[in-house]
């Protein structure tokens, strides 16, 4: 019933300059999608087409960015060196997320095994960011009248700042960040809701920040969920400052798809940031999430939320 979209399998993942975006060695980047396929088909990502990225991003960025016009500083914001390979995954991300926006809608669940670069701007890239995946396919649904709420549930460990700029001004998109207060970006743009947790704090600090974050989920009455699933906040992740542990993203990611299945509300769930020192618990962590969403829709008989 429910499958996952990649844009891992092009060859533009692997022309990516350093650092790669998920910090995954090739082996273990083999190892999740092996294990991915094991539990879902797995679909390559299409591109997106340009037209929708202008709906969000300047049309004058893009252009530059396809040339390769950038600047130094430019390059430095993105963090890495700008390649072809950069536009094509940028382009492959945001086709995986529209096709799981898609499937989220006729399914009740979609799911991105990469995506959540909430990082761009509408007119700037910045941290492993150039295309706001997310924004676009949110702005594409709205602009087609397939809903009028959306909820942007942001559990990266970083603030989502590109995405709370895109929205600013935007009452049919409620914008929740749950992030760690003292990490990147250290100049914050203002969410709908921002929940800010200070450094090493542990799962209870953590889940019950989360319950404070779907009380106001729940208010908003969203009609479609975007929740960005970063494995960042684990213990041990060489960008965040937090100390969950697998046992306390479980308990999330049960949490947050266990609401969205209960209410009946479709859901797009992107993988978001991840940088573990253990390239093979990133990879448990991402499957643990798959497993908490595929639970979730396709419960065992006899599960209660």
């Amino acid at each position: 019933m429910f499958r996952a979209f990649t844009a891992f399998g092009r060859p533009a993942y692997a022309d990516t300059p350093p650092p790669r975006r998920q910090f995954l060695p090739r082996e273990f980047l083999q190892a999740l999608l092996m294990g991915a396929a094991e539990r879902l088909p797995l679909l390559p990502a299409p591109d997106l087409p340009w037209a929708l990225a202008e709906r969000v991003h300047d049309p004058a960025y893009l252009d530059r960015w396809r040339r390769g016009e950038v600047t130094r500083e430019e390059e430095r914001a993105l963090g890495f060196a700008w390649n072809p390979a950069v536009v094509a995954r940028g382009l492959g991300s945001c086709g995986a997320t529209l096709s799981a926006t898609w499937d989220a809608l006729s399914t009740g669940l979609g799911l991105n095994l990469g995506g959540g670069t909430h990082h761009a701007y509408a007119d700037r890239a910045e941290g492993f960011s150039f295309l706001n995946d997310v924004a676009i396919a949110a702005r594409h649904v709205l602009d087609a009248g397939l809903v009028s709420r959306v909820l942007v549930l942001d559990l990266d460990v970083h603030q989502g700042n590109g995405t709370a700029s895109i929205f600013r001004q935007e009452g049919r998109v409620f914008t929740l960040s749950l992030h760690a207060a003292r990490n990147y970006p250290f100049l914050k743009e203002q969410s709908d809701l921002d929940i800010e947790l200070p450094d090493a704090a542990g799962d209870a600090e953590y889940l019950d920040a989360l319950e404070r974050a779907l009380v106001a989920a729940a208010q908003f009455a969203p009609q479609l969920v975007f929740y960005l699933a970063g494995a960042d906040v684990l213990s041990g992740d060489q960008l965040g400052r937090l100390a969950v542990s697998l046992d306390g993203l479980r308990a999330r990611d049960e949490r947050v798809y266990g609401w969205a299945a209960h209410t009946s509300t479709p859901l797009v769930s992107v993988m978001a940031g991840g940088y573990h020192r253990d390239p093979a618990q990133l990879v448990r962590a991402r499957l643990q999430t798959l497993d908490a969403a595929l639970g979730a829709f396709a419960p065992a008989p006899g599960t209660v939320y």
